[in-house]
């Protein structure tokens, strides 16, 4: 039954990483890129605390890269940007 556990993702025992976030103007950056077919999809999320809450923007893109390393870069530089842009407006404010 292990077999098809794993063939169909229903294996409990998936593993954890914990990710350093990166703080760039006050927000925290998670790369956290999301391993599919052998290549990584550029994933994360963006948090920041506004009036005592923490709020959380998701981020996933397209994108899928070769190494985990290339795949945390290239969230970081994005993410860069999109809080650049976008500000606390990400959150639904």
């Amino acid at each position: 039954m292990g077999f098809f556990s794993k063939l169909f993702g229903l294996d409990k025992k998936k593993k954890t990483v914990e990710v350093e976030p990166v703080e760039y103007e006050g927000y925290l950056i998670y790369p956290e890129p999301i391993a599919e077919g052998g290549q990584f999809r550029i994933a994360g999320r963006i948090c920041k605390q506004i009036d005592g809450e923490v709020k959380t923007h998701t981020f996933v893109r397209s994108d899928l890269l070769s190494s985990r390393q290339d795949a945390e870069t290239f969230m970081l530089n994005k993410a860069k940007m999109f809080i650049d842009q976008n500000g606390d407006t990400m959150f639904g404010n």
